[in-house]
């Protein structure tokens, strides 16, 4: 079985073309303001237009509103919408229904209760991002990206009506290893292949990549 991989948070051509020379399965292109890796929609288009076909353009975006959806989607051809906020069930049925795009929900994760929560997604979303919960009293961190991971093992035997995916703090250097532990089936990373917030490393997205189809064999 092959292991999808999103390379995520994309913002230059060398990191593109990086991800997909080593075999992404997914890029993805933020677009929330708070983030170092935001992008204007005319810039993640530019981009986005090198992407071959069988490659998946995710836009990631944190509590949008249909609007802002809308304006992005005029600019750039996306295939898969992330959402990375506190968006409801309903928001996304609402979302899907107006786009016509598959919708992946991240879902914070640093125990059992969030994983029993994240169930209740499952009839709304095309697929699930699990992503380590920021702790409480550091209102610095982002919704996702932060480079933290959660215990793997939540996930180990649980099982789910959609796809999912598997993020938070993955690195070249872990990423074998939260494979074989959560059984996961398609892992997203970002800041682990950064050389800081924000700046990628072409090599070590080669390297996770390759970290990746090691674990096939």
């Amino acid at each position: 079985m092959r292991i999808k991989v999103k390379i995520c948070g994309i913002t230059n051509e060398a990191a593109l073309s990086a991800s997909i020379e080593g075999g992404a399965s997914h890029v993805g292109f933020l677009f929330y303001p708070r983030s170092l890796r935001n992008l204007q929609p005319e810039d993640a288009g530019k981009l986005a237009a090198s992407v071959p076909d069988g490659v998946k353009k995710v836009g990631v975006f944190v509590d949008p509103d249909l609007e802002t959806l809308r304006r992005t989607l005029d600019t750039i051809a996306l295939d898969v919408i992330q959402l990375h906020g506190n968006e409801s069930a309903d928001d996304i049925k609402n979302f899907r229904d107006d786009t016509g795009l598959p919708v992946m929900k991240a879902v914070s994760i640093s125990s059992r209760v969030d994983v029993e929560a994240a169930h209740g997604f499952e009839s709304a979303a095309d697929a699930l991002l699990f992503d380590a919960k920021p702790p409480a009293d550091d209102l610095d961190l982002l919704p996702g990206g932060n480079g933290l991971a959660f215990d793997w093992n939540l996930l180990a035997e649980e099982s789910w009506g959609v796809p999912w995916v598997l993020s938070g703090g993955l690195t070249p250097e872990n990423v074998g290893e939260a494979i074989v532990t959560s059984s996961a089936g398609f892992v997203d990373v970002s800041s682990g292949v950064e050389d800081s917030p924000g700046v990628k490393n072409p090599d070590r997205i080669k390297a996770f990549l390759r970290a990746v189809e090691e674990v096939v064999g």
